[in-house]
């Protein structure tokens, strides 16, 4: 009998959208000879979905019509068995049953530890970042601490909140303007670049700042990178064994990668736009154009931040180097990466088939040895509990 991967995408996020292109791509990688598939889709109103409808990406092009050719579903564990009950009518109906869960989601309320929580309660199995390498990698400002308290490398950065803006923003202001011009603007716990710019003077710094805090209450400043080469690489495994990919160069006719070179693509005149192939999209070069040494650093840095962040499964961490002086900067993890960075691990001979394959064995591997970790006492303390007698006052 084949093992029935649950995977589960979408989610209260501005990622949403990114989510659903990612998970059904991956969807038609897995390998059918050795597992099945069951399509677990979370609304942007945090229902969640199950059934046939789910793995085509046109039908979600009216979502409310699509939501309705679906069932309304919650996870379960019964009998030992992870099930999918019905929500509607008297009695919850067993709709269907996973084995393992794969969450492919993209930001706050999913990536960053939600829905991991979630799965650790139940006792789900499931391929990724725990929560808490999950949550490290989705909040850019404590990511940032985490890595300077072991030396690894990043940007000079300012921080706030949006009420100690609205409070103190002349101070905030010029603490930014220390760093110097120009900056990126960033709200600390999104992807997929949404809310991102950059900021060369004090009124652009404004505009950007004004935009971010429509998204998070948390916002992260960077100082921009001189002579500016962007690349990533990815690594999977756990914190035992980590292995890495080939490096990417990342072009782009902007400052910034955007969310549009990222998930939508140029647009040739007279042609739609395309969203379906995810990160794929974006403008590379593979391998990057570095030398040896410097891909020597990376790798090692990116195994040392895999590792610092407690992350597992397969994530893609960026760099920022300055190309004059070769100097690295760890920019951020995605522990959950568009596409999940398939075609990085394509050009080291790895399919998306065995990539898939590999995350889904180490997650039944991590399964069964945590399984065998004390986490409660068969005992009851409270078993000849006496209410407050004996108690010290």
């Amino acid at each position: 009998m084949n093992l029935r991967i649950g995977i589960i995408f979408g989610g209260r996020s501005v990622e949403h959208e990114v989510s659903i292109i990612s998970a059904l791509d991956a969807a038609k990688h897995i390998d059918r000879d050795k597992y099945d598939v069951v399509y677990i889709y979370i609304s942007k109103e945090g229902v969640w979905y199950t059934g046939p409808w789910l793995k085509d990406l046109e039908n979600y092009q009216d979502i409310e019509y699509l939501k309705k050719r679906s069932k309304e579903v919650v996870l379960a564990r019964i009998d030992n068995e992870i099930c999918l009950l019905s929500t509607k009518g008297i009695f919850n109906r067993v709709v269907d049953k996973i084995d393992i869960a794969f969450p492919i989601v993209h930001g706050e309320h999913v990536e960053d530890g939600v829905i991991a929580g979630v799965l650790d309660n139940l006792d789900i199995p499931y391929i990724g970042s725990k929560v808490l390498g999950a949550a490290l990698g989705q909040d850019k400002v404590v990511l940032k601490q985490v890595l300077d308290h072991e030396g690894i490398p990043v940007v000079p950065y300012e921080y706030f909140y949006d009420s100690d803006y609205y409070l103190e923003e002349d101070e905030i202001i010029k603490r930014i303007e220390k760093m110097g011009y120009p900056v990126i603007v960033k709200p600390a716990c999104l992807g997929s670049s949404i809310g991102i710019a950059s900021a060369s003077d004090r009124k652009s710094l404004k505009k950007a700042i004004e935009d971010a805090i429509t998204y998070d209450a948390k916002i992260i400043v960077e100082k921009c990178v001189n002579n500016l080469m962007e690349v990533n690489i990815s690594v999977k495994g756990n914190h035992e064994l980590q292995e890495t990919s080939v490096i990417e160069e990342v072009t782009s006719g902007h400052d910034i990668l955007t969310y549009n070179d990222k998930y939508i693509g140029g647009k040739k005149k007279g042609l739609k736009a395309s969203p379906s192939k995810g990160m794929v999209n974006a403008s590379r070069r593979i391998p990057a154009r570095i030398s040896h040494k410097l891909e020597e650093q990376i790798e090692e840095l990116g195994i040392k931040t895999f590792k610092t962040l407690n992350l597992s499964g397969v994530c893609r961490i960026d760099f920022l180097i300055d190309k004059e002086n070769d100097k690295v900067y760890v920019n951020e993890p995605n522990t959950i990466p568009g596409s999940l960075s398939y075609y990085l691990w394509t050009k080291k001979g790895v399919t998306y088939e065995k990539l898939l394959d590999d995350l889904i064995s180490l997650a039944i591997k991590e399964y069964k040895e945590t399984s065998k970790k004390t986490t409660y006492f068969e005992s009851n303390i409270l078993a000849n509990y006496n209410g407050i007698k004996g108690v010290k006052k």
